[in-house]
């Protein structure tokens, strides 16, 4: 069993939501990525989505795009972040989710991408800029190697186009809280409880909500009704705030503050 469908049950016995930090792979460094991963894993992360850095990117706010900018400077390589998912394999199991752009996708060619990031060690990928209705092949692809192609659903999203996402989405789907792109808000939209619920009522595969997502309280809060948080920005934002400390002093600090945002979901 794939290891999202195998937490997604385990946490369904404990009638719990997922807590779901975001990392940038190679911010500051692979090592300080791997290093976080397992902190945040002892912290109570229940899943990993794990950043591509892509030039481009076109779901991703400033605060990720910087973070993305720095890792390409430093030379960070696909390649490079399989081997280190590899490593973590080694000593950790939790479920990990690469969020990538489908050009480097489609560069790879689906069988090829899929068969690196399996015997790395992945999970699923979520692909904002991938069309649904129009890659059949690359979902039975991926189903083939129980892969799971994690979709969004957005607030805009038609009732038409959200029955095709959730026929396809695999692992669970990934429910985007605001209009617009990733970032830290103080506030998120007051439609966000009917709109879950509205999904709720059309499938049974577990939600998962993020983008603005960046309090404990928040956290809390979507956690009450939604199956999983995705938190992204704010995690990022706060490698930053360590940048020019020593790496184990930059685990220490971000890991206590993804500890604080998991403490969301114990309700």
């Amino acid at each position: 069993m794939n290891r999202i469908d195998r937490k997604f049950q385990e946490l369904k016995r404990k009638q719990k939501p997922a807590f779901i930090p975001f990392i940038t792979a190679g911010y500051p460094d692979l090592q300080t990525t791997m290093d976080l991963i397992l902190e945040f894993e002892k912290k109570g992360a229940d899943i990993i989505e794990l950043g591509i850095p892509f030039s481009d990117p076109i779901a991703d706010g400033p605060v990720i795009q910087d973070s993305y900018y720095k890792a390409l400077d430093k030379g960070v390589k696909v390649a490079q972040i399989f081997d280190m998912v590899l490593q973590l394999r080694k000593i950790s199991d939790i479920p990990i989710v690469s969020m990538v752009s489908y050009s480097i996708v489609y560069k790879s060619g689906y069988q090829e991408f899929v068969e690196k990031a399996c015997r790395a060690g992945l999970d699923g990928l979520t692909i904002p800029d991938l069309p649904v209705e129009e890659n059949d092949e690359f979902f039975e692809l991926a189903k083939k190697y129980n892969f799971k192609l994690i979709c969004f659903i957005a607030p805009t999203t038609t009732n038409e186009r959200m029955s095709a996402i959730i026929q396809r989405s695999q692992g669970f789907l990934y429910y985007i809280s605001v209009v617009g792109i990733t970032g830290v808000r103080d506030a998120l939209p007051d439609d966000i409880f009917q709109n879950i619920n509205k999904i709720k009522q059309m499938t049974s595969t577990p939600i998962c909500v993020g983008f603005g997502v960046s309090t404990p309280e928040q956290v809390k809060m979507i956690g009450k009704l939604a199956d999983g948080v995705i938190v992204g920005s704010a995690i990022i934002k706060e490698v930053g705030k360590y940048l020019n400390t020593s790496p184990g002093e930059l685990v220490k600090n971000v890991s206590g503050f993804v500890g604080e945002l998991a403490k969301g979901v114990n309700i």
